[in-house]
């Protein structure tokens, strides 16, 4: 089921240690959570709750193990923190982690016993503002459950922020006591319903649309990827009711898919999103695909055949069927995807399950550049299902792994040490900055005297030429750069046709204009040269 809850909330702490080196950080306990807020990255594991800088150094550490004490009413026991050599009889297992940038806090759900939430300062998660039994997420450990913070409109001006928990129905081995204060709450609150076994995978919003992606059985036992569009109307029973949804597919054949991670591609309309799809079930045969997922907000609402708030028994329709824009990539074990914007690019970056990052770069009419490994890890760990963006520099990626996390470049321009080199790389991130005569990040060219690769990326040329003869037997050459410049390349652009004794062009020639020049020939020659200030391009 579905649970729309309000903010509520809880915390606690004291300093912690760990290993750190260099662009990566190696924690105790086995990974559960992680979320990214400008300048900070939390970390929840088995054992501990991290507070990082943006560079993985360590700032503050909690331990998630303490006592259970009977609190000042009937039942209310409170979670009190002990050292580490202290005895304890409770841990508390973080379900859910949401940093509230926009309130200060970050939000820690999760189960001791039962449910536990803890409301614990954005700097300094070591100050609990608040503390509360209360079962936000699952009542158990579960990897088929989303969490994430919504905006509704209260009134024109004025949204509220609430969490929205998708939950997969609990199993039998949860404790009744749990379950009966689940199904107490959920008495008051408005819930979406769905009858059987689903798994939901991520979820988020854009504007005013909440999106949820889940694998739902089908009737022929196989699986089904569901979306589920929700309008963020002026209260949760509202928003709830408003929903409706879409069947992925990218298959006609087979028991159908399975939906691994995903991510929503920055940019639009339309609304592009990216998910790692598995074709046989498995985890061997995944692919990378776009789908666009721009809500149809044009059927009936609340009468999907998979999820239902009041469950009428008629008026079922079939969901929209959504086929993707383009399939990307089919890679094995494939776990996780971020996907980025680049200038006009598409970035998509993809952990497996044998440790590697790899990253592919697509254009606007999603054809793609060779994928390339930027990190593989030595022991052959999975990369866990979230990779996130360093929101500092945006120039780097937060990778987890069981007991670790690396924070990886997204591009080794420095790599590539000449103009030729940095463009045949085919990478957006990448510019040869002529000030500095290197391959390096766009803003590290001060000067703006930089060019880069073509939108298009089955250009595999920097220059091209052609030459024309019309009918009165004049020659004209056109040059051709297929390159993206900055500012003062583009306004220094210039042609210089010259031969070895005259003047190579008539004197009627147009100015040049990036990114193409002409040359009227006055007769023949032997020597071409055309120079794209502050470059020189020598062509035979």
């Amino acid at each position: 089921m579905i649970l729309l809850s309000g903010l509520l909330l809880i915390l606690w702490g004291e300093p912690g240690r760990c290993l750190e080196e260099g662009g990566s950080f190696t924690f105790h306990g086995d990974f559960r959570h992680f979320a990214v807020a400008t300048n900070t990255v939390y970390i929840a594991t088995e054992e501990r709750l991290y507070q990082l800088s943006h560079d993985l150094t360590l700032t503050q550490s909690l331990t998630q193990r303490g006592i259970l004490k009977v609190g000042p009413e009937s039942g209310d026991e409170q979670f009190y923190r002990v050292s580490e050599t202290d005895e304890w009889n409770a841990t508390f297992g973080v379900n859910i982690l949401l940093p509230f940038v926009e309130n200060n806090t970050v939000i820690s759900c999760g189960v001791i016993k039962c449910g536990y939430c803890e409301l614990l300062d954005l700097q300094n998660i070591s100050n609990v503002l608040y503390r509360e039994h209360i079962q936000v997420g699952p009542a158990g450990r579960s990897n088929a459950s989303v969490g994430f913070l919504v905006d509704v409109e209260k009134t024109r001006t004025r949204p509220e922020t609430y969490i929205l928990t998708a939950l997969q129905q609990p199993d039998k081995t949860t404790e009744t006591s749990c379950l009966s204060e689940t199904a107490s709450g959920e008495n008051t609150k408005p819930v979406i319903i769905h009858e059987g076994e689903v798994v939901f995978v991520d979820g988020f919003q854009k504007n005013s649309i909440i999106y949820l992606f889940s694998n739902v059985p089908s009737e022929d036992k196989g699986n089904k990827v569901r979306l589920i569009w929700l309008e963020g109307k002026t209260s949760k029973a509202e928003t709830l009711r408003s929903l409706r949804g879409a069947t992925l597919s990218i298959s006609d054949g087979g028991k159908g898919s399975r939906l691994v991670a995903s991510s929503v591609i920055p940019g639009g309309p339309p609304v592009l999103w990216s998910g790692v799809f598995s074709v046989d079930g498995g985890q061997t045969d995944t692919e990378l695909v776009v789908f666009d997922v721009s809500p149809d907000l044009t059927g009936a609402a609340d009468a999907d055949p998979d999820f239902c708030i009041t469950c009428p028994e008629k008026s079922r329709s079939t969901p929209k069927p959504l086929k993707p824009k383009a399939m990307l990539i089919r890679q094995n074990y494939m776990t996780s995807v971020l996907a980025v914007r680049q200038k006009t690019w598409m970035v998509f970056f993809t952990g497996t399950g044998d440790g590697q990052l790899i990253k592919l770069a697509v254009d606007t009419n999603y054809h793609t550049t060779c994928p390339r490994v930027l990190y593989r890890a030595s022991d052959d760990r999975q990369v866990f299902p979230k990779i996130l963006l360093d929101q500092v520099d945006r120039k780097h990626v937060y990778v987890p792994f069981q007991n670790l996390i690396k924070r990886l470049p997204v591009s080794k321009c420095n790599t590539n040490t000449n103009v030729q080199d940095c463009w045949s790389a085919q990478d957006p991130y990448c510019v040869w900055c002529g000030s500095k005569r290197s391959c390096t990040f766009e803003d590290e060219c001060r000067n703006l005297d930089w060019l880069s690769i073509p939108d298009d990326s089955r250009q595999r040329k920097m220059v091209s030429y052609s030459v024309v003869k019309d009918s009165t037997g004049q020659i004209t050459l056109s040059i051709q750069t297929h390159l993206t410049v900055g500012q003062s390349a583009l306004s220094n652009f210039a042609c210089q046709f010259s031969a070895s004794s005259s003047q190579l062009c008539s004197a009627a020639n147009s100015p040049p204009r990036f990114p193409q020049c002409t040359c009227v020939l006055k007769k023949a020659h032997f020597l071409l040269k055309a120079c794209v200030s502050p470059l020189r391009l020598d062509l035979g």
